[in-house]
């Protein structure tokens, strides 16, 4: 453990997350992706489809840590604090949702996303952590993932995990308004809606019981058992749930919860028996660089994108092309082919952010908001 009651280990699968998230996100070609790196088209589960958990999940281990100082209680300070940054991180969501067209038509802008939908699970989260007694938590989250399910079921249509007939749906429709939803599935679909964003407060929440667990453990084989075995739980109730109430990112479905949860702490479980109880800390030097200045990193992920696919131009005969474009046709499908030369310029999108955070991290500036 840190000296001052960082875990390394959490930095370390922060940054895992992270650059797992970069690579996923900005692959040369849509047309040319590893399956293992693509999202499940409706129900299901991929690799890919476990980044997003694991980054709540971790925020719910931040929690713990960051809520230390003020006893772990609500009190001025701590909800001045979980109000601010709630605040921010949804601010930073909007921004790279208007970025770079900020003359836009705003009656068409998408309110909710990412980032927006980690600051609402956290700000939840954060209050009821910090509200509720700590032997209750279980009950709330099992309370808030049935309710969930029963809403969906009951007030779906007849196919209530669908995409045209799930709940979430209406409840988008009736608050954001269709005109503010996304519409990547060939309809106005919220797949960071609000009633979906509700369970994952439930992801949050458990992550803060795995930091209450590796924050108050002695950092022995006991610590890591527990949390293996815990997670090992929790995965196969998601997998027995998932027979009733099929995995579904976009939906957020509980068996979803269970499932994504139930690996993110097996694997947490894994990296801090290596990096803090064996202290075998080297291997994660690479990833502690993300770990530390998480935030930073996707932001500017986000930003770096979006100016090489939509400001950056590049002449290709008598039309323009854009950088993210161009660079991959020219540069990386030569090299590596269609398939690989998409994968290898994701991989080398990741790392021109791992180098814009290796200097902050070592000038020790990190980023919080």
């Amino acid at each position: 453990m840190a000296k001052a009651g960082r875990l390394i280990s959490l930095d370390i699968f922060r940054g895992i997350t992270i650059a797992f998230m970069i690579i996923v996100n900005n692959p040369g070609s849509w047309n040319y992706v590893y399956p293992p790196l693509k999202h499940a088209e409706w129900h299901g589960c991929t690799p890919t489809d476990l980044v997003y958990p694991f980054f709540l999940f971790i925020v719910g281990v931040s929690i713990w840590f960051s809520m230390k100082k003020y006893g772990h209680e609500l009190n001025g300070p701590s909800v001045f604090r979980i109000f601010r940054r709630t605040l921010a991180i949804f601010a930073l969501g909007l921004f790279l949702a208007i970025f770079p067209y900020f003359s836009r038509d705003y009656s068409t802008l998408r309110i909710m996303g990412v980032l927006q939908r980690i600051a609402l699970a956290y700000g939840f989260a954060a209050l009821i952590c910090l509200s509720v007694n700590r032997k209750y938590l279980w009950i709330v989250t099992a309370v808030i993932l049935l309710l969930y399910w029963g809403v969906l079921y009951f007030f779906g249509s007849s196919d209530p995990y669908s995409l045209e007939g799930n709940f979430a749906i209406k409840v988008d429709e009736a608050v954001l308004g269709k005109s503010h939803m996304y519409r990547g599935y060939g309809i106005p679909f919220e797949p960071e809606g609000l009633l979906s964003t509700i369970p994952s407060i439930c992801t949050v929440i458990i992550g803060f019981y795995a930091g209450e667990l590796a924050g108050k453990g002695q950092g022995g084989t006991k610590t890591v058992l527990k949390l293996l075995l815990i997670g090992v739980s929790l995965t196969g109730l998601g997998l027995l749930w998932n027979e009733f109430f099929p995995f579904n990112k976009p939906l957020w479905t509980s068996s979803y919860v269970l499932y994504s949860s139930g690996i993110a702490m097996a694997c947490l479980a894994v990296v801090y028996y290596l990096a803090d109880v064996l202290k075998w800390q080297k291997w994660g030097s690479f990833f502690k660089v993300f770990g530390t200045n998480a935030l930073f990193a996707f932001f500017m992920s986000g930003i770096w994108t979006k100016l090489i696919l939509y400001v950056i131009k590049i002449p290709s005969g008598n039309n323009t092309t854009n950088l993210y474009n161009w660079t991959y046709e020219k540069i990386f499908v030569p090299v590596a082919g269609n398939m690989n030369g998409s994968l290898l310029f994701a991989m080398t999108q990741m790392l021109l952010i791992w180098f814009l955070t290796l200097f902050l991290y070592r000038k020790k500036i990190f980023i919080r908001v």
